[in-house]
């Protein structure tokens, strides 16, 4: 199956991904309905000087004192260790940051980092030394995306984590090239987990819906997208990949995200082993939509707009013309609501999908499929 994420061109989360500025987000588009709950965020460039964490110090002054030199020495350790695995990759379009993955050169990114290029320059910490670079293998849906380094023999990969793990409080680093300021790190928490947040689609990427995303304080900024979340272990429990912005359009501070690092393995083995990926976990109806309005302008319903022959929707007897307004008893007016709507449930799993065709309504059960 060939799907993307269901988007209706409304997702207000801003991607950290080139440069020092977003791209404006192009006019409704058809898009293509699968699972993965939208998180409608207040959306921001997430720019973050006050969320830092630093052990409380101590009123006698000496444990206090103590502690803080012993978290500076982790975070100078943390540093030294991850910070060679760290790189620069520029494209046609801009600058982002990329994770060395393994010995022979490969590096995961995100999607929108690569865009729609083939051939990238890649800069290694601590070096002046331009390398060129090739694309393995990008897959849009989740954002990621492997580039292969020529000349790569020497890059230090980095050690990712169980990112299942990850705590809420725990201290974290970000490190890459934030607004092309080369091996930059920030720290911060871990806010949240199991966040499902939406990406705003450029004129080379067509955005994505993010599923189990990791929250975190830690300043993400432009350039940011791709590099490393880190924690005080020296392990990559995520890839930086957006941050949020305020409902005027201004910085939302300390809200970044996060593609946690069990899907990034998941996907990027997958990329490296055939430069595709068949294996996603994510469920998906089979269909292309978009968002209906009534005559106030008001969303009332997400519109078929093609069935993927032979696909889940086809198999249940959708057809295009037909306006999804819930699934498993949950409304979909939107095609975000829609995406909110399949966020826990599974390929293989059937559920009841309400769809209006014609002056009736009815429900169907689909049992979804896997993009």
């Amino acid at each position: 199956m060939d799907d993307a994420d269901a988007r209706d061109g409304t997702a207000p989360d801003h991607r950290a991904g080139r440069g020092p500025a977003g791209r404006p987000r192009p006019g409704r588009a058809v898009i293509t309905a699968v699972v993965g709950l939208l998180v409608l965020l207040t959306g921001c460039t997430g720019s973050n000087d006050g969320n830092s964490a630093a052990a409380p110090s101590s009123a006698s002054g000496g444990t206090g004192t103590n502690a803080a030199g012993s978290e500076q020495a982790a975070y100078e350790q943390v540093i030294q260790k991850v910070l060679p695995s760290v790189v620069e990759i520029r494209s046609s379009s801009g600058l982002g940051s990329g994770v060395v993955y393994d010995t022979n050169g490969n590096v995961v990114t995100n999607a929108h980092v690569v865009g729609t290029d083939q051939q990238f320059e890649v800069l290694t910490s601590g070096s002046a030394t331009l390398l060129p670079a090739t694309l393995v293998g990008s897959y849009p849906p989740n954002d990621l995306a492997v580039i292969r380094v020529t000349g790569g023999r020497g890059l230090q990969p980095a050690t990712f984590a169980d990112s299942a793990q990850a705590e809420v409080g725990a201290i974290v680093l970000a490190m890459g090239n934030p607004l092309g300021l080369s091996a930059t790190v920030t720290n911060g928490i871990v806010s949240a987990t199991g966040r499902t947040v939406s990406e705003p689609a450029t004129e080379s990427s067509p955005g994505a819906t993010l599923p189990d995303m990791l929250q975190t304080s830690a300043p993400i900024n432009p350039g940011n997208s791709g590099g490393a979340l880190v924690d005080l272990q020296g392990r990559v429990l995520g890839i930086p990949t957006l941050a949020a912005n305020g409902p005027q359009g201004g910085a939302a501070p300390g809200i970044g995200f996060a593609i946690p690092a069990s899907q990034v393995t998941r996907i990027a083995d997958q990329l490296v082993r055939s430069g595709t990926v068949t294996d996603s976990g994510r469920a998906a109806l089979g269909i292309q939509v978009t968002t209906v309005v009534d005559q106030s302008g008001a969303p009332k319903g997400v519109a078929v707009v093609a069935v993927t022959s032979g696909g889940p929707a086809a198999t249940a007897g959708i057809q295009p013309g037909d306006v999804i307004v819930a699934v498993n008893g949950q409304q979909t007016p939107t095609a975000q609501a829609l995406g909110a709507a399949l966020a826990d449930l599974t390929p293989g799993q059937t559920v009841p999908v309400t769809v209006v065709r014609g002056t009736g309504q009815q429900d169907v059960q689909v049992t979804l499929g896997e993009l």
